[in-house]
């Protein structure tokens, strides 16, 4: 469900709703009680990545290894043998 921004024209109070996209828009202010809410228009929302698995190298081909192979797994964070660290 959409999280819409409201703004009351007569109190300037400022406030989010979830609401269903088919939803009337809210008209009336929670704090004023005044009909003169407006309903703001917002940039959207970006991907939330949760959980692991999500690296530069799960989808590309190409000469960068596997996170399994590189000498260092699980112990440094970079090493003489992985691709791109210095020598």
């Amino acid at each position: 469900m959409p999280t819409y921004e409201y703004e009351c024209k007569g109190c300037g109070f400022h406030f989010e709703k979830s609401q269903s996209i088919t939803a009337e828009p809210i008209k009336t202010c929670p704090e004023c009680k005044k009909n003169k809410v407006v309903r703001l228009i917002g940039s959207g929302s970006g991907f939330i990545f949760k959980g692991s698995g999500f690296y530069a190298t799960d989808y590309r081909k190409g000469s960068a290894p596997a996170p399994s192979s590189c000498p260092s797994a699980g112990s440094k964070p970079s090493c003489s043998g992985c691709p791109g660290s210095p020598k």
